[in-house]
């Protein structure tokens, strides 16, 4: 059952850590693109505007899911770090169910909500419905609720995270 998991997530860390790299040099691209025709050409484009910051926000996303399963995650462990033993596993435990939570609440459910209700609007240049744009919010959600089950068993299982990397 760990072999599994941790196939799994060496398998959804590559694919995450591939899309954000892809998605940040098609970035590259089309802001090199934005510039040379804003300023050489003086003309310019909408399309590769709103291109970017939907791509920014898809590449954001991602990146805090792909950061949720490597536990780097911004915390405050001025009290977590003074508890070793079970306490700590208690608490670790109950911080990952407490994301989980929040992630199925707001990003899956409160996500498939507003992707659902978008669906009809179009963007002002891509001519897209929003639905499309926000289907990102439930995918990161679910990649982190995945994430935090399989932190879970790791924190059970007594796996750090540098036993993780050297299998990878």
């Amino acid at each position: 059952m760990i072999n599994a998991l941790a196939k799994l997530r060496s398998i959804v860390d590559k694919v995450l850590s591939y899309a954000c790299g892809i998605i940040f040099a098609i970035m590259v691209v089309i802001g090199t693109y934005q510039i040379v025709v804003r300023y050489f050409f003086n003309s310019p484009s909408t399309i590769s505007e709103e291109l970017l910051t939907y791509s920014f926000t898809w590449m954001a996303l991602l990146a805090s899911a792909y950061v949720f399963g490597k536990r780097d995650h911004m915390r405050m462990g001025f009290i977590a770090d003074k508890i070793t033993g079970t306490p700590r596993k208690v608490l670790e435990v109950l911080i990952e169910l407490l994301i989980i939570a929040m992630v199925a609440g707001i990003m899956i459910f409160g996500g498939f909500s507003i992707m659902n209700l978008t669906m009809t609007q179009k963007t002002a240049s891509l001519g897209v419905p929003m639905g499309v744009i926000y289907t990102i919010i439930p995918i990161s959600g679910i990649l982190i609720f995945v994430y935090g089950i399989m932190n879970i068993a790791d924190i059970i299982n007594d796996v750090k995270r540098e036993q993780r990397e050297v299998k990878e």
